[in-house]
C-alpha cells in the first residue's frame, strides 16, 4: 500500500478488500489522489469544435473522452487557468468530474419530459439534463440548502439554462407536491464521499465515519422512496453517490425494493467502462437483492472518482 494511501481511514481501508478484487485492489488503492480536471462543453451555447479551437489557441492541450462526445481531461494546465478563461466566464464550459457526468447519461432524459433533480445544488447535473433536452422540456431542481441553491441558480444563469425552476424544499418530501409527476427523477444523493478521498489531503476524509455512513443511508432510502412515488409509472429513476459504501448503496436499493416489492425494477446498465463492477448482493451477513447486481460501481482511477449508479424503471 502507498505510504500516503496509509493516511486515509483505518476502519475504510479495512473495507477495501471485501468490495475490491484481489487484482484490482492495488490500483484500486493508490486511485485516491488528485485526478486531472475535467469538463463538458454546453451545447446551449457553443459547439465542441469552436471550443477546441479556443482552448488551442490559449496553448490548452485535452483529450477527447470516447464515452461523452462532450467531455474532455485537461492535460496541461491548472483548474483555475481553465475557469480564468472566456469560455468558462461566458459559460460555454462547465467543470465537472467525469463520474459525475454518468447519472445524467443513465437517465437520458429526453426533450419535452418533466424531470426531476432531487438534490441538485450546485447544478452540475441539472446544467447536463438541461442540455440534454435541449433547453425543452421541464426541469424542477431542488435542493434543502438555501446556500447551495444560490450557487444552483447562478450555474443556471451562466449556462442559459431556460427549462428549470428551482425549489428550496427537503427531497423526502417532495412527493407529496409532485406525486406521480415525472417521466425522469434523479437522486444524486448526499453521501459520505469515499469516492472522492485524496490520500494527501486530511480534509477529503477527516469526517468519515461509519457512524456517519449509517446516518446518511437513512436519508438515502426516504429520498429515493420520495423518487419513486414522484415518477410516473413506467418513468426512470436514477440513484447515485460518490461513495463505495454498500449501506448507501445497495442497501438502500435492498430496503426500498422490500419496502415496496413489486413498484420497482433495477434495470441492467451498459457503459462503456473497464472500471465497472457490478453491485454485490450480500454485506456483513445480510443478502440483498439479486436485482442490486444490475447496478453499477465505477472503481476509482487515475481518472475518475468512486461512484454508485443504478437505474430503477417504475412498474
Amino acid at each position: 500500500m502507498p505510504e500516503s494511501t496509509a493516511l486515509l481511514p483505518p476502519a475504510f481501508l479495512a473495507r477495501l478488500p471485501r468490495l475490491v478484487s484481489t487484482d484490482q485492489l492495488d490500483a484500486v488503492t493508490r486511485a485516491f489522489t488528485r485526478r486531472p480536471t475535467t469538463f463538458r462543453v454546453n451545447p446551449l451555447k457553443t459547439t465542441r469544435d469552436a471550443v477546441l479551437a479556443e482552448l488551442s489557441a490559449r496553448d490548452f492541450q485535452v483529450d477527447a473522452v470516447p464515452w461523452y462526445a462532450d467531455a474532455f481531461i485537461l492535460r496541461n494546465k491548472t483548474k483555475r487557468e481553465l475557469i480564468d478563461t472566456p469560455l468558462y466566464a461566458r459559460g460555454e464550459i462547465y467543470v465537472q468530474s467525469l463520474s459525475s457526468m454518468l447519472p445524467p447519461l443513465i437517465l437520458d432524459p429526453q426533450p419535452g419530459e418533466r424531470v426531476c433533480d432531487l438534490t441538485a445544488a450546485p447544478g452540475g447535473k441539472t446544467t447536463q439534463i438541461a442540455a440534454l433536452m435541449h433547453n425543452t422540456g421541464e426541469i424542477v431542481a431542488n435542493d434543502r440548502s438555501k446556500i447551495r441553491l444560490s450557487k444552483l441558480v447562478a450555474n443556471l444563469k451562466l449556462q442559459g439554462i431556460a427549462n428549470v425552476r428551482t425549489r428550496l424544499s427537503n427531497g423526502e418530501d417532495l412527493w407529496k407536491k409532485f406525486p406521480e409527476y415525472f417521466d425522469r427523477v434523479l437522486v444524486d444523493a448526499p453521501c459520505s464521499l469515499e469516492g472522492r478521498f485524496e490520500a494527501g489531503n486530511p480534509k477529503s476524509f477527516g469526517d468519515w465515519s461509519l457512524r456517519k455512513v449509517e446516518f446518511l443511508s437513512a436519508i438515502q432510502s426516504h429520498l429515493l422512496r420520495s423518487a419513486v412515488t414522484m415518477t410516473q409509472p413506467g418513468g426512470i429513476i436514477v440513484y447515485s453517490t460518490c461513495t463505495l459504501s454498500p449501506e448507501e448503496n445497495e442497501r438502500v436499493l435492498d430496503w426500498l425494493l422490500k419496502k415496496e416489492p413489486d413498484l420497482v425494477q433495477v434495470e441492467p446498465i451498459d457503459f462503456p467502462l473497464e472500471n465497472i463492477l457490478p453491485g454485490i448482493t450480500s454485506w456483513e451477513g445480510k443478502e440483498f437483492s439479486p436485482q442490486a447486481r444490475n447496478a453499477i460501481r465505477i472503481l476509482p482511477s487515475e481518472l475518475m472518482e468512486g461512484f454508485f449508479v443504478a437505474k430503477l424503471r417504475k412498474q
